[in-house]
């Protein structure tokens, strides 16, 4: 016997399980269903025709979302002379070369985007097994290897998205706070599907996107009509 909680009961009361939702449609249901103190985030997550195991349809990107995601990201800056300055002045939370990599061995990683200069990506080889199985690794295809240390900081302050398909073909992402309202958040789905369907490999065949689904942070999951991204 499966047990359900009285709130759960509660979000999924009059409620049809097969129904598929447009996009505004989702999003109010998810507002109305809401029963935490807190806000939540409101998450995407989109079921893809890739077969990962092909490193060409490994899709790995980054979206800048209209209207950010409302949650605060804390940057760190691997950078030298005048672009850790440029690092500094642009808002970036941390900013050092070796001090930072002695800190990240020390297990001090207190950073949500890691962003370097090329000519650090040497020195950022001593942390590659630290960072690079959480995710923080710069790289070049993201973005977060670049010259332009003031307008990687200024992306990622306004709430750009990395986006990583799973093994399984499935991509997540949080995009945005349910205290944004419909319009704003419909926006961030729109621009994030956006992204990833121009992201669709070449070698790809039959369906690409075969399902999506929008939730909140402890909310129901609602399937989406997939002629709604057209």
């Amino acid at each position: 016997m499966t047990f359900i909680s009285k709130r759960m009961k509660k979000m999924t009361e009059g409620l049809d399980k097969a129904k598929l939702y447009t996009i505004p449609e989702a999003l109010k249901v998810l507002k109305e269903k809401s029963t935490v103190k807190f806000d939540e985030t409101v998450d995407i997550a989109m079921n893809l025709g890739i077969d990962t195991k092909q490193s060409d349809q490994n899709i790995r990107g980054m979206v800048s979302l209209p209207n950010g995601t409302g949650k605060k990201c804390v940057v760190a800056v691997f950078a030298k002379g005048p672009k850790a300055t440029e690092a500094k002045e642009a808002g970036a939370d941390i900013v050092g070369d070796d001090d930072l990599i002695a800190n990240i061995l020390k297990g001090q990683i207190n950073f949500d985007r890691c962003i370097a200069t090329p000519d650090m990506m040497a020195t950022l080889g001593k942390v590659a097994k630290v960072l690079g199985p959480k995710g923080l690794m710069p790289n070049p295809k993201l973005g977060t290897v670049t010259m332009d240390v003031k307008g990687a900081v200024s992306k990622a302050k306004a709430g750009q998205v990395e986006f990583r398909a799973e093994k399984s073909g499935v991509v997540h992402a949080g995009l945005g706070k349910l205290s944004f309202g419909e319009q704003k958040l419909e926006e961030n789905v729109r621009a994030f599907v956006e992204v990833i369907q121009k992201a669709k490999p070449a070698s790809s065949k039959g369906t690409y996107i075969k399902a999506v689904s929008l939730s909140t942070t402890q909310g129901i999951g609602l399937k989406i009509d997939l002629s709604d991204l057209k």
